[in-house]
């Protein structure tokens, strides 16, 4: 007898959800316009869904729709913030940038590019729970520290980090905060003004919106520097002509989750504990990983002592 297929890659890609497909069919359709070119009335009507889309993926992060900068996804929000913050810097007094150890490589490849030229980039590491401490931060950031990049919460182990205490020190110093959000928003409360930040990224795919598209909030573009070059679109930060439809179930899928972020949340985190706990019950040596009192509430992190986790998985290939 076939066994169900059981996805539990969600940190990895979630599916699009049903109502985000139906929010963009029309732009496949009927409304196929340019947004750039809003003489005639299909630019008008594509321009006017990226307002909308706009407004949507602002309200989910508690931001203003002028703050919002819609990219390809999170990889190029992640290069824009650190890239385009670093181009604009060069040369100038504050030439240090603090990351953590288990940042995405869309964050540590940028800041090795712009330590090729000349920046000074500390990498701090994490407690066994993979959490950053404070006071580590503390040390290292001055008035020559540019940014700060640290993510919301690990992909991998769930851990969720102290955005809003670190944010506190950086403005201490004048630093930037960028927070590479994509594995929070959609799965918890996130607010821009709440945690402190300067600039935060997000992707769609992981909120089960399409592929292919996300946004960089920032407080003020005057401090990036594009980093695609072209026809002026987004505010002059990012060249390229609209992805309207991606765009559209982008903000479709910030709609669709706040209203049911919080229950969704305590939902999830209710069935991982169950699962965790029967887990254990019935293999004991079963070991948890991350912050268990700070970690995503969909997210578990298991370690099978002396099973190699590629070889359990390829026996349960349903999974």
């Amino acid at each position: 007898m076939m066994r169900q297929e059981v996805y539990l890659d969600y940190n990895a890609t979630t599916p699009c959800a049903p109502e985000v497909i139906e929010r963009m069919l029309p732009f496949f359709r009927e409304i196929y316009g340019n947004p750039s070119n809003t003489r005639h009335l299909q630019g008008r009507r594509a321009a006017k869904a990226l307002d909308q889309a706009r407004e949507e993926v602002a309200a989910l992060i508690g931001a203003q729709p002028r703050e919002i900068i819609f990219t390809n996804g999170a990889t190029e929000s992640n290069n824009l913030a650190i890239l385009g913050l670093g181009y604009r810097a060069q040369g100038g007094k504050r030439n240090r940038i603090v990351i953590s150890a288990i940042e995405h490589k869309a964050v540590l490849e940028p800041c090795k590019a712009l330590q090729r030229i000349g920046f000074d980039v500390i990498i701090l590491p994490v407690d066994a729970t993979g959490r950053l401490n404070i006071e580590s931060v503390r040390e290292v950031i001055d008035e020559r520290t540019l940014l700060l990049s640290v993510h919301a919460a690990n992909n991998e182990i769930g851990t969720i980090q102290p955005i809003r205490e670190i944010s506190v020190i950086a403005q201490t110093y004048g630093a930037l905060l960028h927070c590479d959000a994509a594995q929070a928003v959609g799965k918890i409360e996130v607010d821009v003004d709440e945690w402190g930040v300067d600039l935060l990224s997000l992707s769609g795919h992981k909120l089960y919106g399409p592929k292919g598209v996300g946004a960089l909030f920032t407080r003020s573009t005057s401090w990036l520097e594009p980093i695609l070059l072209g026809g002026g679109q987004e505010g002059g930060i990012r060249a390229g002509t609209s992805n309207v439809s991606a765009i559209v179930g982008l903000g479709a899928a910030c709609h669709l989750c706040k209203p049911l972020l919080a229950d969704e949340a305590r939902t999830l985190a209710t069935l991982r504990d169950y699962l965790e706990a029967n887990l254990m019950r019935a293999i004991p040596i079963l070991q948890r990983n991350g912050n268990l009192a700070q970690r995503l509430p969909n997210t578990s992190s298991l370690t099978f002592p002396k099973i190699d986790a590629d070889a359990l998985l390829l026996n349960i290939p349903h999974i």
